[in-house]
């Protein structure tokens, strides 16, 4: 068997209360494994949310047998409590994924009361459709195993497609990113008239729409792209003026940044003054960090939901934390309370 390794959730039952938060003696949060072999990222969400929350991590060993198995034993009791699985579903998505689920079902037979998978990056949120004939449908297939693995509820943010909600039997409480980023850009000096929001393709016009609304009511325009094959896509031409703008991208997601950069080039010829990316989920499969390295754009703005490795970095890129959003979105779950109106 591989060498152990200890994670953390925090068990509440034992521990007091902060006053801010109320009853929190049945709430217990669990962290996915530290056994990763790459980097741990600059900044970790799930440390800020116990901290958010006034709480400590708990214990959670991961052991790994000589032919891959995974082996997870919770080393505090949560026999009667609201459980938070704190596990992105990111690359390596099958391992994450793998992981959350033996969690989950160790958690059931520990007789947790209600076990909350939060995933702020759900993986194989793409494949929300079939394209093609004799394609799977892997998304759905994803929220069957969850919610087979025993999970009450899950807790996601910026779904690729809203309609992925609908493939799970449980409650899904679904969260938004863009408090998070609509607040950095709102501290940079430009003025609100010089804004434009761009959507990067035609199936994220709502998304950026809902993004321009709140940035000001800031103008709209849109790239048209036809997609030539998987990760790959070719820019046609561009709907609305940007010229003289700083155009601000907004997608869900930033992958091989083939859809983004061959956006940005587009923009820079019609005449943008700048260009900002700005997703949720910093997936990075290469080649990406060559592409959004390569001055096109003026900032690359992703939150921490994907861990970034240290060699990943480059001078655009800025990491916002989401953990203050999700921390309060775990405690009115927690506590029975609306989670919508964290966004009205």
């Amino acid at each position: 068997m591989a060498q152990s390794t200890l994670s953390y959730f925090i068990s509440l039952d034992r521990c007091f209360p902060p006053p801010f938060l109320g009853d929190t003696s049945r709430l217990a949060l669990v962290p996915p494994p530290s056994s990763r072999s790459a980097p741990l990222p600059l900044r970790t969400w799930q440390p800020e949310i116990a901290c958010y929350l006034g709480l400590e991590l708990g214990k959670i060993k991961i052991k790994r047998f000589a032919d891959g198995e995974i082996y997870v034993q919770l080393q505090e009791s949560v026999r009667g409590c609201d459980v938070f699985l704190l596990q992105p579903t990111c690359p390596p998505a099958n391992e994450n994924l793998m992981e959350l689920l033996i969690m989950i079902d160790a958690c059931r037979r520990a007789s947790a009361k209600n076990i909350t998978a939060v995933i702020p990056y759900f993986g194989y949120a793409r494949a929300d459709r079939k394209t093609q004939g004799r394609e799977s449908i892997a998304a759905k297939l994803m929220a069957n195993l969850i919610t087979e693995a025993g999970a009450n509820r899950v807790l996601a943010l910026d779904l690729h497609s809203g309609q992925s909600m609908g493939y799970f039997d449980i409650p899904v409480d679904h969260v938004y990113g863009q408090p998070v980023i609509l607040d950095y850009l709102a501290s940079k000096i430009i003025s609100a008239d010089d804004f434009v929001v761009v959507s990067p393709d035609v199936g994220g016009v709502a998304r950026a729409r809902a993004f321009a609304k709140k940035l000001s009511d800031a103008p709209l325009a849109i790239v048209d792209k036809r997609r030539q094959d998987h990760n790959m896509s070719e820019v046609m031409n561009l709907i609305g003026d940007v010229r003289g703008k700083v155009a601000v991208m907004v997608d869900d997601m930033i992958d091989t940044a083939g859809t983004i950069t061959n956006g940005a080039a587009l923009l820079h010829k019609e005449g943008a003054r700048e260009v900002y990316a700005c997703c949720t989920h910093g997936v990075f499969s290469p080649p990406a960090i060559e592409r959004l390295s390569g001055g096109l754009f003026q900032e690359v703005i992703i939150t921490n939901t994907i861990p970034v490795r240290e060699e990943s970095y480059f001078p655009q890129l800025t990491i916002l934390s989401v953990a203050n959003l999700l921390g309060e979105t775990i405690w009115r779950v927690h506590d029975d309370s609306s989670v919508s109106s964290i966004f009205r």
